[in-house]
């Protein structure tokens, strides 16, 4: 396994120089993107109607082209599932990728052409891996299993007769994986790609709990899930007592300061190493490129063209859209994507913020339509994780997840406040100390916040259910959301959300 594992970490290092590439040549690498997917599309139904053929530059690209979320683009979706080509690109798709929909009632399908596969979310798979190893020279990531928690994979519900499938994009790539790549994962297909939660959890544990892993890929919330249970099964005090050469976990889709201390405590271990991706449906967009830095590198030569929305211009009918190298650090941007699986300034509901102008790096700040603005606070995902962590690690405390919401004016001389449900693995010290910090932490990086929270004015003090393990996992459930890519929305301007699970309390 040596001989193996020396010689896959050659071949992963190669790709540095590509990489090198687009970090000193960011502009000129998008500018080419942009023009390949004109070109690609241009005799497609929506190049046709958008004069793509009359395109010179970014300039034309963005008067001719409007923007679009998914309700806009539906019609052209809809369509391509029935079985219709070149609509939005030129080639056939037969892979649709299942969004989540937090955001929304209805589940979102996500076009993924083979161009899109292979060139975006293959690539920055790849690409996980090249920086790794180009980090850690001394890695034995090759000398084992890689466990891999995918989602799962139903028929097309516009074209029962036809080929297409839908799924989780997780799914989606484990099936399309080339046949070297799946020998060196675990568990077997089958298992993976089962579609009843609580089933797959238990078969996947008894299935791997015998391989020898060395890396797992997944969201925090599931896999802790999955460790958990095979510690159960084994006996075992931690994860590393059963695959004890364990040394990294790829993960993604929730942050993931709050779990950080429930992972330490799953692998106790001064060597276990975490790197974060930005993969979603909708294409791979960042990875974690640095060991003593969270921050994500800006992939931008996966087929993906980068445009902004600054957050204060989100709300406007015709707001402002800036190319990358108009972006500036610290400020918050909604995500615009064009994409090799034909999406058109895509406003894919994401926000970022830029720590780094060269290379280009990112930090997720969280949703567009996931915050709490109830009362002029602008509380945003970042700022939530921030606060909650804190607090957490001052009451050694192990959370699993939360959710927040406002609670509203009830009457002329009532004030809002914020409403919390947090689960805990462990329960905090003192609860009271929690919730202080909670709030302290929040009025100390948000400055809005702060104000409405100044001796009360507009804004009580937050209120707080703490809660142990399995409510979310219960309400998840409730919801037919349970396992995948399904997680729990952090933030609300509404009470939908945290009503429903305030009935199982």
């Amino acid at each position: 396994m040596e001989v193996v594992n020396t010689f896959m970490t050659w071949i992963f290092k190669n790709r540095m120089g590509q990489i090198e590439n687009f970090k000193e040549n960011p502009i000129e690498v998008q500018r080419e993107i942009l023009n390949e997917l004109i070109d690609r599309a241009k005799k497609t139904e929506f190049g046709i109607k958008n004069g793509f053929s009359k395109i010179r530059s970014y300039a034309d690209f963005a008067k001719q082209v409007p923007l679009y979320d998914y309700e806009e683009m539906t019609p052209y979706i809809e369509k391509t599932m029935k079985g219709a080509e070149n609509v939005i690109w030129p080639e056939e798709i037969i892979w649709f990728s299942k969004s989540s929909g937090t955001t929304a009632n209805r589940s979102k399908y996500i076009p993924v052409s083979q161009e899109s596969l292979e060139d975006c979310h293959f690539k920055g798979g790849k690409d996980m891996l090249s920086l790794y190893v180009n980090n850690y020279p001394d890695s034995k990531l090759f000398s084992g299993k890689s466990l891999s928690i995918g989602g799962s994979l139903g028929d097309n519900p516009f074209d029962k007769n036809g080929n297409a499938k839908v799924g989780d994009i997780s799914a989606i790539i484990m099936e399309n994986l080339p046949l070297w790549v799946q020998f060196a994962r675990t568990p077997s297909l089958d298992t993976a790609l089962m579609s009843e939660w609580e089933e797959k959890i238990e078969k996947m544990a008894r299935e791997i709990m015998e391989e020898n892993v060395v890396s797992i890929s997944g969201v925090p919330t599931w896999t802790i899930v999955l460790l958990q249970r095979i510690m159960d099964i084994k006996g075992a005090k931690n994860i590393l007592e059963v695959w004890p050469n364990l040394e990294v976990f790829f993960h993604g889709a929730v942050a993931f300061g709050p779990y950080k201390k429930l992972f330490r405590e799953l692998i106790p271990s001064d060597k276990m190493r975490y790197m974060e991706t930005y993969n979603a449906s909708e294409g791979f967009f960042a990875i974690q490129d640095q060991p003593d830095s969270e921050d994500l590198l800006l992939m931008l030569d996966y087929g993906i063209f980068f445009e902004f929305i600054p957050m204060e211009e989100w709300d406007n009918e015709n707001p402002i859209v800036i190319p990358l190298e108009a972006v500036e650090l610290g400020k918050n941007y909604a995500l615009v994507i064009t994409t090799n699986g034909g999406l058109w300034r895509y406003k894919i509901g994401d926000t970022v913020k830029f720590t780094s102008i060269k290379p280009y790096r990112i930090k997720i700040t969280g949703r567009t339509k996931h915050f709490i603005n109830a009362f002029g606070e602008e509380v945003i995902v970042e700022n939530a994780e921030k606060a909650i962590q804190t607090a957490a690690e001052a009451t050694g405390a192990t959370i699993t997840n939360f959710t927040a919401a406002p609670v509203y004016f009830d009457g002329s001389k009532s004030k809002g406040a914020h409403e919390w449900v947090v689960e805990f693995r462990s329960m905090p010290s003192d609860n009271d100390r929690f919730a202080f910090l909670l709030d302290q932490t929040l009025r100390e990086i948000n400055s809005d916040y702060d104000a409405k929270r100044y001796r009360d004015i507009a804004l009580n003090a937050p209120k707080i259910h703490f809660v142990s393990e399995g409510v979310f996992e219960k309400w998840m459930k409730s919801r037919g959301k349970l396992g995948g890519q399904n997680k729990v929305p952090r933030l609300s301007n509404t009470r939908e959300y945290i009503d429903e699970v305030l009935k199982l309390l």
